[in-house]
């Protein structure tokens, strides 16, 4: 199996508590982001990582250097930021392998990506999404679910006392974005405009999820990660 990794993100709204390194990089319970990231990829069988990096890649690139692993990690730099679509489709021109996965620096999912490759391979999907199911959440957009798994549609952000959540993890077919710009959204322009169009499934999963892209859940997975229930959950 081979994956992407967005890890270009400034962390922004992470300012407060994580400053001067990319989102993926920040520290929890004493080790970057990406480190469990890229722990959780190679237990589950990877063999292959591209790594979306932009803003202060070298920060990446220096830890890279003293991390030990079996993966093959290869750096793909953004000179200007692409957005997620852009960034993946750049990415995609150091992919092998016919479906490649996309995980979102910036968060956790302890999804089981075999499971979840047969799944894509059997519906002959363009693209497979991992969905979450949440209860009593406001922060994040809903996804409506076919009973085929078919997903058919994208609901802005409001609350929602329960639903299935776009969990940042992706499956998408090596040549799907050929004809896409240099610089688009991976999440506006493809996923949801396409939702209508073409085959795009949807998997859930009842596991492990976090998003440290806000001070109060990054101070969630500095306890979760130390204790470490983000493999148990």
């Amino acid at each position: 199996m081979e994956a992407i990794i967005l890890a270009g993100g400034k962390g922004t709204r992470l300012q407060s508590v994580v400053s001067d390194v990319p989102k993926s990089m920040a520290s929890v319970a004493g080790k970057p982001f990406l480190y469990y990231l890229l722990r959780s990829l190679e237990e589950a069988g990877f063999r292959h990582i591209i790594l979306a990096v932009g803003y202060k890649y070298e920060v990446i690139e220096r830890w890279l250097s003293t991390y030990e692993t079996s993966l093959r990690l290869s750096l793909v730099v953004e000179e200007e930021p692409l957005g997620t679509g852009g960034a993946v489709k750049f990415s995609l021109c150091q992919a092998e392998e016919p479906d490649v996965f996309i995980v979102n620096g910036d968060t956790y999912l302890g999804v089981d990506y075999a499971r979840m490759l047969a799944f894509h391979q059997e519906t002959q999907a363009e693209a497979t999404l991992a969905l979450k199911p949440m209860k009593d959440f406001d922060r994040y957009g809903a996804v409506d679910l076919h009973p085929d798994s078919r997903i058919l549609r994208f609901r802005e952000k409001q609350y929602e006392a329960s639903g299935l959540i776009n969990a940042g993890v992706y499956l998408i077919k090596r040549e799907a974005l050929r004809n896409y710009p240099d610089r688009f959204s991976l999440e506006k322009e493809y996923f949801e405009k396409r939702v209508d169009t073409c085959h795009l499934a949807g998997f859930p999963s009842e596991v492990y999820f976090i998003d440290i892209g806000v001070p109060e859940d990054y101070a969630k997975a500095e306890i979760d990660f130390a204790d470490g229930k983000y493999k148990t959950l």
